[in-house]
This record gives structure tokens, C-alpha cells and sequence, in this order.
């Protein structure tokens, strides 16, 4: 076989050169349109945050407090109540024909420690009918066991038995799901010292597959958006049913 000759190696010189330059400009773009999009999803911080306090103050038969972060707050979702805190809450209208308060605790970037020192203090003065734990999943960016753990016992000592605690959500990359192991390991066994339900969330969104990366997630590939939320809220909706059918009043 004979070799390339210098044209032709200069042609696919050339070639491997132009490839390279447009998978880096891609790749620069992306980056861009990324950091791009966390920006954007920065601005809706204040929105969502102020929409949950007005909602707040709306009267209600049934009291929903909701504990937890960014999630909670739907930071990605069209609008707030499309954050799985808002489907939940448009159930427990349509199971129990009741109006529902909703007042939502959770603070966007709450890693558990946070949540103890900012949510716990203003849920002590609420009688809620119902309640929704969902936190951690800021804290396996600086992943301590040891504080986590401490962190949960707080919480859950401080909820009523009826609260529905989540375990964290799939993160689908390797390096990740490690710490999510350790982290919900310690969830169910403080959650089950207490009697608490935990509700499966690991298992809903990992069901989901690596593909829902990109039809479950925000443009920002964190945040859930509309359909991500829905899916939270399935993880949540089997166990907030059966608590509406055993202590509330179902629509006739």
C-alpha cells in the first residue's frame, strides 16, 4: 500500500484542523449558552420567591407547609405552581374538594444545615395538616456524612408523624451517585427512627434514564423543568393519596 501523498496528507491535515475548531467553538458556545441560561434562571429567584409569600397569605381549609430548596421553590418550571409543591397541592384540592394554603418554606441553594438554621424556626409556629420534606441535594457539592446526618436528625425530629420526607434525586453521573447512596442510606434509617414515610424520589427520576437529562431538566442541565416536576410529584402522589384518604375528608 503505498503512503498519502503530501496533498492529500495536507488535505486531511487541513480537515482534522477545521474539525478541531469547530467541535472547540461548539463547545465554547455551549459553555456560553449554559452559563447563559443559569443567568436567566438566576432572575426567576426573586419571582418565585415572592409568588410562594403572596400565596402564602391566600386562606385555606388545609394547611401544606413545604420544606426543601430551589426545588421546592420550582426553579426551572414555567411558572411556580408547575413545581412539584404546586401539583401536589392542586391534588390535595381535587382529592379533598377543600382549599389548600400552601406556604413554602424552602430557600433556593438550602443545603440541609441551612434549612435547620432558616426553615425549622418559622415551621415551629404552623399546625400543618400536610407536610413535604425534600433537601440535601445541595449538599453533596461539599459532601460531608457526618454533618448531613446531624442536619437530618434535626429535621426530622422536628416534623409531625405524617410528614413525607424524599429521598434525594437520581443524579445519573457515576461520581455523584456515589454520595447519593451514602446520603439516602441515612435518610431512610433516620426517617424510619421516627416513623416517617419516605417517599421514593431516587427511584422515580432514575427510572427516568440518562435521557431525561434532556427532557426533565432545565436549560440550565440542573433544575427540573415542567415534566421533571411532574415526575417529582408522582414520587410523592401514591403517599400524599393515601394520608388525604386516611385523615381527610374525600370529595364525594
Amino acid at each position: 500500500m503505498t503512503s498519502p501523498t503530501p496533498r492529500i496528507r495536507s488535505t486531511i491535515a487541513t480537515g482534522a484542523a477545521l474539525i478541531a475548531a469547530a467541535i472547540a467553538l461548539g463547545t465554547t458556545w455551549w459553555r456560553r449558552d449554559l452559563e447563559q441560561q443559569k443567568a436567566i434562571l438566576n432572575e426567576t429567584l426573586p419571582v418565585h420567591s415572592a409568588w410562594w409569600r403572596a400565596h402564602a397569605k391566600q386562606p385555606g381549609e388545609l394547611l401544606y407547609v413545604a420544606i426543601g430548596d430551589s426545588a421546592a421553590q420550582g426553579i426551572g418550571a414555567s411558572t411556580p405552581d408547575k413545581s412539584y409543591v404546586g401539583v401536589l397541592a392542586e391534588h390535595v384540592r381535587l382529592a379533598t374538594g377543600q382549599t389548600v394554603r400552601v406556604v413554602n418554606l424552602s430557600v433556593s441553594g438550602a443545603t440541609v444545615a441551612l434549612a435547620v438554621r432558616d426553615q425549622l424556626p418559622r415551621f415551629a409556629k404552623l399546625e400543618p395538616d400536610l407536610v413535604t420534606v425534600a433537601i440535601g441535594a445541595n449538599d453533596i457539592a461539599e459532601w460531608n456524612p457526618i454533618t448531613f446526618e446531624a442536619g437530618m436528625r434535626s429535621v426530622f425530629a422536628r416534623v409531625p408523624p405524617h410528614a413525607l420526607v424524599a429521598d434525594l434525586p437520581c443524579f445519573h453521573l457515576p461520581h455523584n451517585e456515589v454520595k447519593v447512596a451514602v446520603a439516602n442510606e441515612i435518610i431512610r434509617r433516620v426517617a424510619a427512627e421516627h416513623d416517617l414515610t419516605v417517599v421514593p424520589l431516587h427511584a422515580t427520576t432514575k427510572r427516568a434514564g440518562f435521557r431525561s437529562i434532556l427532557t426533565h431538566v432545565a436549560r440550565d442541565l440542573f433544575h427540573p423543568n415542567d415534566r421533571g416536576y411532574r415526575s417529582w410529584a408522582e414520587a410523592f402522589l401514591p403517599a400524599v393519596s393515601a394520608e388525604v384518604a386516611r385523615r381527610f375528608s374525600a370529595v364525594s
